[in-house]
């Protein structure tokens, strides 16, 4: 099948069969590039807050899809190594514009928080922890928490439907939370359920049909502009995966090999390329369930930075748009800026952040144009189905424990584990509590959950106050 007809500027027309580059929905390729780039510069607020943005735009506002089929391509995505939500937005771009809308809609995702991540990385590299950039952070990270905490509620709402969603969900958040049961064994036992009982045919585990419960909000898959159907292209073909395979292989693990055959193992740029390639196909669990391990290779094997600049390099991926795992970039940048070899440092360190975004992020499209056809095509599975539900609800835990672990992090000082009878977890220590900081996180939920103010306007908002806040306290 050819990629090379997708329409550009005027919207698509409908053919008989709905298979051409816009799949008979009216809805051009400009256009859509138009509104990946505005999800682009809201994705704040971690996987939670991103996918929430998406949801809201493509399937309330714009009608793109239906809640069904957004669902069961998020619960894919979920399964993947990588950043869900840029998987979720390549998904979706790919159904709507074949290979083009996949790749516009994955790159503009990445695309602001790459820019941004780059430049506090001049900034850091070449002045330091700037006071005022301290103040910026601190200001944002309590209106992110807030974005967050938004999210994982209207998510929860759509995806827990009933008793045993909520059940799986529950579960979810204690055993990664209270047992440190790691993500991949949470997601494997709840599709192992939800198989099933979707192939029992257990009405709690159906895949909702897009009516929801009542509320009047949830967009049936046949009332969506894509519809219900499979396009022409989005059906798999053996020639179509062994040459996007071929393609997208040679992209990611060409300039590693090319690195590796002129530089040697031992350069840092080669080391990134490897290491980080690693990364890109065991970040099962989002972000936070492989940063320690990042953290402990990029400061104690390696020495490309302090654990206190990987903490700040963490804040800088929180605050601004973008996947958390972004964060890598600022690693990377680090190892190239401290050991430059022949290149001016500045310029060492920003070939190695976007080496490491090249190979971190090229193989998400893989996993997409590789293996989205063949989901699609089970997307009427009984069984599939319910495995995919299930395993909704647990992540739905799993960011619930995400959104807590920020907030402990956010609102206190001090953290004290508790450990025994196979029990492991932080509770903080109140007297250690940001007064300031706690402050702002409740302006900014009562901003978010009673004033209906936008996010925007919320980060602004936190963000100003925080400048401020640096200013008065010197």
């Amino acid at each position: 099948m050819t990629e090379a007809n997708a329409t550009v500027d005027t919207p698509v027309s409908v053919t008989r069969d709905g298979g051409h580059g816009g799949g008979g929905h009216g809805v051009s390729l400009r256009e859509a590039t138009r509104v990946w780039a505005r999800i682009a510069a809201l994705s704040f607020g971690g996987p939670a807050g991103q996918i929430a943005v998406m949801h809201r735009i493509l399937v309330e506002e714009k009608r793109w899809i239906g809640e069904t089929r957004f669902l069961h391509a998020l619960n894919y995505c979920m399964l993947l190594p990588g950043p869900e939500a840029q998987q979720l937005a390549v998904y979706v771009g790919w159904l709507m514009h074949r290979t083009p809308g996949g790749l516009i809609a994955g790159t503009l995702f990445v695309l602001p928080g790459l820019v941004a991540i780059m430049a506090l990385s001049w900034i850091y590299a070449a002045f330091g922890n700037v006071g005022l950039v301290q103040g910026l952070f601190f200001g944002l990270k309590a209106a992110v928490l807030a974005v967050v905490l938004e999210a994982v509620v209207r998510i929860g709402r759509r995806a827990l439907k009933n008793r045993v969603m909520l059940g799986i969900a529950a579960a979810a958040f204690v055993a990664i939370f209270a047992f440190d049961v790691p993500f991949p064994i949470i997601i494997l036992v709840a599709g192992l359920v939800g198989f099933v009982g979707g192939r029992l045919g257990r009405p709690e585990f159906a895949v909702g049909g897009g009516h929801g419960s009542g509320t009047g909000k949830t967009l049936a898959d046949s009332d969506s502009l894509l519809g219900e159907g499979t396009p022409p292209h989005a059906r798999p073909t053996l020639g179509w995966s062994l040459r996007v395979g071929a393609i997208c292989l040679a992209l990611w693990l060409g300039p590693v090999l090319a690195l590796l055959l002129t530089r040697g193992p031992g350069d840092v740029f080669g080391e990134i390329a490897v290491f980080f390639s690693k990364m890109a196909v065991v970040t099962f669990g989002g972000a936070y369930a492989v940063l320690a391990y990042v953290a402990q290779q990029a400061v104690e094997h390696y020495g490309w930075l302090r654990p206190s600049e990987m903490l700040d390099g963490l804040g800088m991926a929180e605050t601004t748009p973008g996947p958390l795992i972004m964060v890598t970039q600022f690693v990377g940048f680090m190892g190239a800026f401290r050991d430059p070899g022949a290149l001016p440092p500045l310029l060492a360190g920003t070939l190695g952040g976007l080496l490491t975004t090249w190979v971190t992020f090229v193989p998400c499209f893989l996993w997409i144009f590789l293996g989205a056809p063949f989901v699609e095509a089970l997307r009427g599975n009984k069984a599939l189905g319910g495995a995919l539900s299930a395993i909704t609800a647990a992540v739905v835990g799993v960011v619930l424990n995400l959104a807590v672990w920020f907030a402990l992090h956010v609102l206190f000082g001090r953290l004290e584990p508790v450990r025994g009878a196979g029990v492991s977890f932080d509770v903080p220590v109140l007297s250690t509590v940001n007064i300031p900081s706690l402050v702002l996180t409740i302006g900014a939920v009562l901003a978010v959950f009673r004033f209906k103010v936008g996010m925007i306007p919320t980060l602004a908002g936190c963000a100003l106050l925080g400048l401020a806040l640096r200013v008065a306290t010197g």
